[in-house]
């Protein structure tokens, strides 16, 4: 509110009336005066327009100092750049010039001593070589001697060491553990039907024995129809066993088996 209140303060919202006020009383004085209001309003008019010739007059005046400060001539310190860089490229021209000269004068310093050494058949000097001492025959033939069954001994070293070696590795390859391939086998043995003895038939799966088989836990598993089938475990090693042979010598009981079948084959 009392920003609204000071905005309807400094804005003058009656100045028609005021104008129209004005002009009344204007003309009530013109009337009242005659002349003199006549006289009053040409001062009036004068003092305005004599105000408006001085603004033109400042502005003319402001107008022609800009246009005289862009026309004066440089000061010394704006005038010295275009020079310091005029002689920075001079200095520059100068040592090209110098740089050029100097290398035309080491080619052609270069040619004329290729010149003088093709002239001269200059050709690099041999490195005198030592004479070897002189040594009797009889120290030659001894070193010779020497030197053989030196090496004759050192053969026979490196025979030793490596023999040494071979039996080494063998023996720790025959102390080391071979690692033995085994498989665990779950096997479907059905009978011929529901009156076959399975604690006979369970018996005759286990009289198979041989290397690299051990038989494990069992149980009997309805089929249907009052039939059971015995699943037994057994442990082979896949060397010396393998399911084609089981197959053959369980089916040889032939008076209690009818077949039997891999149910589960995985690698231990």
């Amino acid at each position: 509110m009392e920003l609204a209140q000071s905005m309807m303060n400094s804005v003058w919202m009656e100045r028609s009336k005021y104008e129209e006020a004005e002009r009344v009383f204007q003309e009530h004085l013109v009337k009242s005066s005659g002349a003199q209001g006549d006289s009053v309003c040409t001062q009036q008019k004068s003092g305005e327009g004599g105000t408006v010739v001085q603004l033109i007059a400042q502005a003319r005046q402001k107008i022609q100092d800009s246009v005289n400060s862009l026309q004066a001539p440089r000061t010394s310190s704006d005038a010295s750049v275009p020079s310091v860089v005029k002689s920075l490229q001079d200095e520059n021209a100068t040592l090209k010039q110098q740089m050029a000269d100097m290398l035309a004068k080491f080619v052609a310093m270069e040619a004329r001593l290729s010149q003088v050494e093709s002239k001269c058949g200059v050709a690099a000097a041999p490195v005198p070589q030592k004479a070897a001492p002189a040594v009797d025959d009889d120290e030659d033939d001894d070193d010779e001697g020497d030197l053989f069954d030196s090496d004759s001994e050192d053969d026979e070293k490196i025979a030793q060491i490596k023999a040494d070696r071979i039996a080494m590795y063998a023996t720790k390859k025959s102390k080391k553990a071979v690692l033995i391939a085994k498989s665990n086998i779950v096997l479907d043995v059905k009978p011929w039907d529901d009156e076959t003895d399975m604690a006979a038939l369970e018996k005759c799966v286990r009289t198979v024995q041989t290397d690299g088989l051990v038989w494990g836990a069992s149980k009997m598993v309805k089929i249907a129809y009052g039939i059971t089938k015995l699943q037994i475990v057994c442990v082979v090693e896949d060397d010396k066993v393998g399911t084609d042979f089981l197959e053959e010598q369980i089916t040889a009981f032939e008076e209690y088996i009818q077949s039997v079948d891999v149910a589960a084959f995985n690698k231990v």
